[in-house]
């Protein structure tokens, strides 16, 4: 009886990651509520999860890496990077996946592809290249670097903290160095040699810096005394700074422009042009951005205040709301100035859009504010204008404390933990990231998912769930050997990823995969690395955040994901499949 309710357990956690509708937080402590209500669990083993250490080692990288993108070191150390690079195609795939990896080792994936989208586009124009041919090399190589350590990606430190848990010894900050640096290699080379074949060459305006690549609609107001006023809709003087004119209402009707059109003070304006061009609104007599003049705008000085472009993510609750529903103004302090969606050249009132993951806002709002977006809450930040000043100082000092943490704690002075626990809180000690920032840039939900889906593994062991499902599948693969077996799982681990995060897929079969190497006498350690690369290496569809990011300015289709991404995974597999074993000896 237990394990038929585990299994709908399991099967409805499984759809409701899928969908996304529900916060993957909220799931997990649902189902914490469910198997502790029906007794299966004691609170105590309900939340055993919490208390692992790998909730303050991630912790801890999250308020790290915060201080050190608040710093805009890593911005300007890219950026320097990319521009002393040979133009060449391949010297410039090679570089970039190069350092994009190197950064992903030890930092959050998705904040390293949205740090170099704008230098590698801007790279991409000086080499006359358009920028699909470097934008989805980067968004893997940033996936894939973070094979290379346990800090590298939220997947490894979830797995890590199981097994754990389960008493076997935890992964190795740089145990998974051998296996992540032959994945990195593999993955640039197949991008050099195989993957530049089969990428999208997409011509004309693409090829430039991303603020000229995507077209913006936003909506302004024409002031009184503008001398925009009696000017022709057809022809009115910001056509030549590349303003397009899309709509015009007045008095609560709607009208298209036409010769005859005059613009009058109060028309509500919907205009297109590129965020340079917009941004220009800002500096015109006479026009103020609707948004501007909305009451209880943004509070701050207008100094204080910078306008940047943000990026839907997968796991946006935004999606499926439209702008006024979402109310961004009051749900995150963010003033919307513009939409720009791929592939949509014409969108009508602003506030009734229902947003998509993709959707690109280009949103004036605090820096700390911005700052606040970056982690668990939907967004990815592409690009900043009227950015902060380089805080040097601060940055060299972040790195350094960083480092030390990493020595230490590979030495062995101090626990892991601890030594990035201590680095983190002299961090904001210092300054570099202030302390009322500290809640916000922490993924709750990720540390919520992780101790939770610990506690499920603990349930499907207990129950004998995990074993049932295990002789199941040790049933029909054992003909075909172990290293079958663990292809099995591999395969299932891959699969997962498509409609649900890495860390969730991972967390799901662990239990089912340690298990069935129990049943077979395998070493379960085993089978849990190889769950947790197979979770890091899946690039079938679009929907790492990652590859949203870059799905917009590259101008890709979800095919070319699909054809380069797929190839590409079907590769790793094979060499990784049966490294695993070798590395991490079955028996």
């Amino acid at each position: 009886m237990e394990t038929a309710f585990l299994l709908v357990l399991l099967v409805a956690a499984v759809a409701l990651f899928a969908t996304e509708k529900i916060s993957v937080d909220v799931i997990t402590l649902l189902l914490l509520a469910a198997l502790t209500v029906t007794g299966i669990l004691t609170p105590k083993e309900a939340f055993a999860g919490f208390s692992n250490d790998i909730i303050i080692i991630l912790g801890a990288i999250f308020v790290i890496g915060a201080a050190l993108q608040r710093s805009g070191l890593l911005e300007a150390g890219a950026a320097a990077l990319l521009k002393f690079s040979s133009s060449g195609p391949k010297k410039l795939t090679l570089l970039l996946m190069s350092v994009a990896a190197s950064f992903s080792a030890f930092m959050n994936n998705t904040t390293v592809t949205a740090l170099f989208v704008s230098p590698a586009a801007g790279l991409a124009q000086s080499a006359g290249l358009s920028p699909s041919r470097l934008l989805m090399p980067l968004a893997f190589a940033s996936i894939l670097g973070g094979t290379c350590t346990l800090i590298g990606t939220s997947t490894n430190v979830a797995v890590s903290g199981y097994i754990e848990n389960a008493g076997m010894e935890p992964v190795g900050l740089f145990e998974l160095a051998p296996i992540g640096l032959l994945i990195v290699a593999i993955g640039i080379l197949y991008f050099l040699f195989f993957g530049e074949k089969l990428l999208p060459n997409v011509k004309g305006d693409i090829a430039l810096k991303p603020e000229t690549i995507r077209d913006y609609h936003s909506e302004v107001v024409v002031m009184p005394k503008s001398p925009l006023i009696g000017q022709s809709s057809f022809e009115w003087d910001l056509n030549l700074i590349g303003f397009r004119l899309v709509r015009i209402e007045r008095d609560g009707q709607e009208m298209l422009p036409a010769p005859e059109l005059f613009i009058a003070e109060g028309d509500l304006l919907l205009v297109q042009g590129k965020v340079t061009d917009l941004l220009r609104i800002k500096k015109i007599e006479g026009l103020e951005f609707k948004a501007s003049l909305e009451p209880d705008e943004v509070g701050g000085r207008h100094g204080d205040l910078l306008v940047a472009e943000t990026v839907i993510l997968p796991d946006s609750d935004l999606a499926g709301l439209t702008l006024r529903e979402a109310d961004l103004r009051r749900t995150h302090d963010l003033m919307v100035l513009a939409i720009s969606r791929h592939g949509q050249s014409r969108l009508h009132d602003m506030g009734s859009v229902v947003l998509r993951t993709g959707d690109v806002l280009l949103v004036q709002a605090k820096a700390e504010k911005l700052a606040a977006i970056r982690r668990g809450s939907g967004f990815a930040v592409l690009d900043e204008y009227e950015p902060p000043t380089l805080r040097l100082r601060q940055g060299i000092f972040t790195a350094g404390v960083f480092l030390a943490a990493i020595i230490a704690g590979t030495v062995g002075w101090v626990p892991l933990s601890i030594a990035l626990l201590s680095a983190a809180v002299l961090i904001v000690l210092a300054g570099a990231l202030p302390g009322d920032q500290v809640r916000e840039v922490i993924d709750w939900r990720m540390l919520i998912l992780i101790g939770g889906m610990t506690a499920f593994g603990t349930a499907m062991e207990k129950t004998g769930t995990a074993a049932w499902l295990a002789e199941w599948i040790v049933y029909a693969l054992k003909p075909m050997g172990e290293l079958a077996i663990l292809g099995g799982f591999f395969v299932l681990t891959i699969l997962l990823t498509q409609p649900m995060s890495n860390a969730a897929a991972a967390l799901v079969v662990l239990p089912v995969a340690m298990s069935a190497a129990a049943e077979i006498g395998a070493d379960p350690r085993t089978f849990a690395i190889g769950v947790m690369l197979a979770a890091s290496i899946s690039f079938i569809a679009p929907l790492e955040p990652s590859c949203v990011i870059v799905y917009g300015p590259g101008r890709y289709r979800f095919m070319d994901f699909v054809r380069v991404g797929g190839l590409l995974t079907f590769v790793l597999m094979l060499v990784v499949l049966p490294l695993v074993p070798l590395l991490w000896p079955l028996h």
